[in-house]
């Protein structure tokens, strides 16, 4: 294999993560863990696999000689993370922890084995200049293993809140500082000055060498001090990190004081390393000012956009952008003419990067945000499309039949590599007087050099030019994302002709906690302004609309948003959008001070372009960003979808009973369970659907069967759109921890044994309660009974009600409240067995277990035409096999809700045997079905 067809192919693998990453940044809404996975195909992936092609380069360049095993073991390496890396997303996504545990050990043993094979090379190299900065190298990777293997504890351990938050800072300070960290710093120490075609100073290697342990043990006091919960110990090795790194930067800016950086490598990656400067410095400040590592690691959110896209993101495409040119070979003028295909519009992609970043990180509207990642996503994404071109114009000239006589143009290139078509080794070099001018303007015009069609461009009206693009991209992407949801910006949404503006401001703080806004009235002089500054303070996201259309945006736990109201001329209700915290109390008022009898108008609650700012059919709403209401969130005024029921209708052509029959229990004494909180439009009745939140898909979730004693480890992953949470009767555990609501793309593991048997309720337990449980989020875990003897058929029957809201809509809040049900069913559908009775045949022995799962209605299980022998409630028999006279019977299991039981019978002669509540009016509401016995 040549050299430029390895590097090929090596960095192929780092396009396709950035490909999936790219995906995944389009679609994360609608995957599994979304965001983890955003981050982790990125830095896991891409950058990874960078780094192991590239520093193994580097090492190769500086030592002067060739690797351990060369080739073939480089490749397993690079194969060997690739699966590991692999493995650890496929578990995360699938929610199997044995396979994070896998792919995490594959990576790590194959840092391990990578920073072995680094050090071994170093040992009995020649002497060189720059060899010791393959140290760097080796120590990032020794690092990286402890990174990894944080990683995979995560998943692994059962954490308690401070622990788990205490290892996730841990694993960043380590990786981001170590492995990716340690790895820039080591190589820029050289590319630095060979990408601003300058020479090395003097100080440079003397600075890495004194650099390097500093970095190391500042690295490791704070991963130490982030691990054990001491942040102020985190502190201080972030602090001394940046004082490392600050002797290496000092040296870069001299280097750029004679040679400005103006390609697309050098502006990418001096901006990279400026923001991993910012970064540490914030991360610093954060854990040194907060005592509890919950709190920091909720205050270092706001780092990973400015951490993976402005640090990782961009020194890995900024290197690769003068990487790529050097390894392809095929002489100086393919080389040239891939560079400058990769340098096309550099200042322009460089500014609009940066400055995007900047802008999502201020107190913007949530759609801005979206529009001007989406920007920042296209430019990044962009490099993918140069690069492309680049190979193709390198391919074409090489094949070219003038390429082979065109005399070799003047690139800096050693005249050995223009003889070979070789790539030459990384040389720091300096361009002087015109040469050096003609560089800086051709890296900013995309220009290849003498006689190009650029070569006469002014190079201040081209910056001028990219400095003006660039803010005329991000000014029309802001203004994009305020004309989506004009009410965020406080825009068009007050009718202000009826009321003198006092030109004052009225601001308030408002805090949400405990489903209620404090205060829950505000008092505003009319004609003033109001700015509302809303912090969530509680456990789960809330937000905050306006009747006037104003709406906050989704404020995630802990976060700060300001909201400005508009000029106040009447009074407005005001209430938090998230399904059912309206219904809980969740409203505030504004109370305008001085306004006459009449009032102001107000509008319609609409924007100034006639679109409804809170309706949740709005963009911002569609997209799932910020959005201020729940998806499918609905005004008053839709009906019900009760004037839809017919029970006497026949279902849809897709029509899919729920299967009532049950299996034998299994022989584990371990069971693992995921639970998957998502949203599914569902048919309750026939004609009638509605947007359920479900465990796995279903309501009822999946049935869960094990005996006295067993172990159930339950992983819940929230795939859904607002929080959720599962509450399993089954198990005593502390509700605060195992049973905690969970934000969307949030996972959480707990473990529970059953110690006591019977059939018990599990269900989601979020507030409001009514609401997720009579929206689907309920199941069954049965737990035999010591000495239960086999049957030959067995059944289950799970009865809950819908409180039904508009077509494909969710539950009605209110409804719920007046506990009158629209629909009883068993086991989510109303009559469902009607249509597809239940079988047995005569003397048969046929156990129906049945569960009650509200959330308010009871049950009174009885079978028309049968009597039953045996019944079992609530953890024992109270009659078995007839009783002590050997010929009681029973005609009713009388559940409460939450209560559970089973009752078993036989059936004298064949026929349909309808089986109901006897609480007659919810049979008469779908709580009925049907047995069909045969001979």
């Amino acid at each position: 294999m040549t050299r430029r067809t390895w590097y090929t192919v090596m960095n192929a693998l780092v396009v396709a993560w950035l490909i999936a990453a790219g995906v995944i940044v389009v679609v994360h809404r609608f995957v599994p863990a979304g965001a983890w996975l955003m981050i982790h195909l990125l830095l896991l992936g891409a950058i990874s696999t960078a780094i192991l092609v590239w520093s193994q380069h580097f090492a190769d360049t500086l030592t002067r000689r060739p690797p351990p095993g060369g080739r073939p073991w480089h490749a397993a390496r690079l194969a060997a993370h690739t699966l590991g890396a692999a493995l650890v997303v496929a578990g995360m996504t699938a929610g199997q922890s044995l396979l994070v545990l896998i792919g995490g050990a594959l990576v790590a043993l194959n840092a391990l084995a990578h920073g072995a094979t680094l050090a071994l090379q170093t040992r009995g190299a020649l002497p060189a200049r720059f060899a010791p900065l393959v140290r760097y190298y080796v120590a990032a990777a020794w690092v990286f293993v402890l990174g990894a293997a944080l990683g995979v504890l995560l998943t692994q351990l059962d954490l308690d809140d401070r622990q788990w938050a205490s290892f996730v800072l841990a694993h960043l300070a380590v990786n981001l500082l170590g492995w990716i960290g340690l790895t820039v710093l080591g190589t820029v120490v050289l590319l630095w000055p060979t990408v601003v075609h300058t020479r090395v100073t003097p100080g440079t290697d003397a600075a890495a060498r004194r650099a390097l342990p500093i970095l190391v043990l500042t690295t490791l006091v704070a991963g130490s001090g982030a691990l054990t919960g001491i942040l102020p110990l985190a502190a201080v090795g972030v602090l001394g990190y940046l004082a490392g790194a600050g002797m290496l930067v000092v040296e870069w800016a001299r280097q750029a004081r004679s040679a400005p950086p103006s390609s697309y490598a050098s502006l990418s990656i001096g901006a990279a390393v400026g923001w991993l400067l910012a970064c540490a410095a914030a991360l610093g400040t954060i854990v040194a000012l907060t005592p509890e590592p919950s709190d920091a690691l909720r205050s270092v959110q706001w780092l990973i956009a400015p951490f993976t896209i402005g640090f990782a993101a961009q020194v890995l495409l900024g290197a690769m952008s003068h990487l790529l040119p050097v390894v392809l070979g095929g002489g100086p003028a393919s080389g040239r003419i891939a560079a400058n295909e990769l340098d096309r519009g550099a200042l322009y992609r460089v500014l609009t990067t940066n400055a995007g970043i900047v802008v999502y990180l201020l107190p913007v509207p949530s759609l801005v945000k979206v529009v001007v990642s989406l920007v920042v996503f296209g430019v990044l994404v962009s490099f993918l499309v140069l690069a492309v071109r680049a190979l193709a114009a390198a391919r074409r000239l090489r094949t070219a039949p003038a390429a082979a006589s065109a005399p070799p143009a003047s690139t800096g290139m050693p005249r050995s590599a223009a003889k070979t078509g070789e790539a030459p080794q990384i040389v720091a070099f300096q361009r002087t007087g015109r040469e050096a001018d003609a560089v800086a303007r051709n890296s900013i015009t995309g220009s290849s050099g003498v006689g190009s069609p650029g070569a006469g461009t002014p190079v201040a009206r081209t910056r001028s030019g990219a400095v003006v693009a660039a803010i005329g991209t991000l000014a029309l992407a802001v203004i994009a994302g305020i004309a989506l949801d004009p009410a965020s910006a406080g825009l068009g949404v007050i009718d202000t002709a009826e009321v003198t503006p006092t030109g004052k401001t009225t601001t308030v703080e408002v805090s949400m906690k405990n489903m209620r806004f404090n205060p829950g009235e505000i008092e505003v002089p009319a004609g003033d302004r109001l700015v509302i500054v809303l912090t969530n303070d509680d456990d789960t996201i809330h937000d905050l609309v306006l009747e006037n259309g104003v709406d906050s945006g989704r404020v995630q736990v802990g976060d700060t948003v300001t909201v400005d109201v508009g000029i106040i001329g009447q009074d407005l209700d005001a209430w938090c959008s998230v399904a059912g915290h309206r219904q809980m109390g969740m409203v505030m008022t504004v109370i305008a001070v001085g306004a006459d009898a009449r009032g102001v108008s107000v509008g319609d609650g609409s924007s100034g372009d006639g679109s409804s700012s809170g309706d949740s059919d709005s963009p911002d709403h569609q997209a799932g960003h910020g959005s201020s209401g729940e998806p499918g969130a609905r005004n008053g005024n839709e009906e019900s979808a009760a004037a839809d029921v017919d029970l006497r209708a026949e279902p849809g052509d897709d029509f899919d009973p729920y299967d009532a029959r049950l299996v034998p229990t299994p022989a584990a004494t371990t069971h693992r369970v995921t639970l998957r909180a998502t949203d599914a439009l569902r048919e309750v009745a026939p004609g009638v659907t509605q947007r359920l939140w479900t465990f796995n898909g279903t309501a009822p979730g999946p049935v869960l069967r094990g005996k006295v004693g067993d172990a159930f480890e339950i992983t819940l992953i929230n795939d859904g759109t607002i929080g959720h949470s599962v509450d399993f009767h089954a198990g005593q555990l502390a509700p605060n921890r195992a049973f905690q609501t969970i934000d969307p793309g949030e996972e959480l593991t707990f473990t529970f044994t059953a110690e006591r048997a019977g059939i018990w309720l599990y269900h989601c337990a979020t507030d409001p309660m009514s609401l997720h449980i009579a929206n689907g989020m309920f199941g069954a875990v049965i737990i035999d009974p010591p000495g239960l003897v086999p049957v030959d058929r067995e059944y289950l029957l799970v009865q809950s009600e819908f409180y039904l809201g508009p077509q494909n809509d969710i539950a009605d809040p209110t409804r719920i409240a007046s506990q009158h049900p629209d629909l009883v069913a068993f086991n989510g559908y109303a009559a469902q067995y009607r249509h597809a009775p239940l079988a047995a045949k005569t003397a048969e022995r046929v156990r129906v277990w049945v569960l009650d799962a509200g959330p308010n209605r009871p049950s009174s299980f009885h079978v028309i035409g049968a009597q039953f022998d045996t019944v079992f409630v609530e953890g024992d028999y109270l009659l078995r096999n007839g009783g002590s006279t050997g010929v009681g019977g029973a005609q009713a299991l009388a559940l409460m809700s939450a209560q559970g039981g089973f009752v078993e019978m036989t059936f004298a002669e064949a026929g349909e045997y309808p089986f109901v509540t006897h609480i007659v009016s919810d049979a008469e509401k779908g709580a009925a079905g049907l047995f069909r016995v045969t001979r």
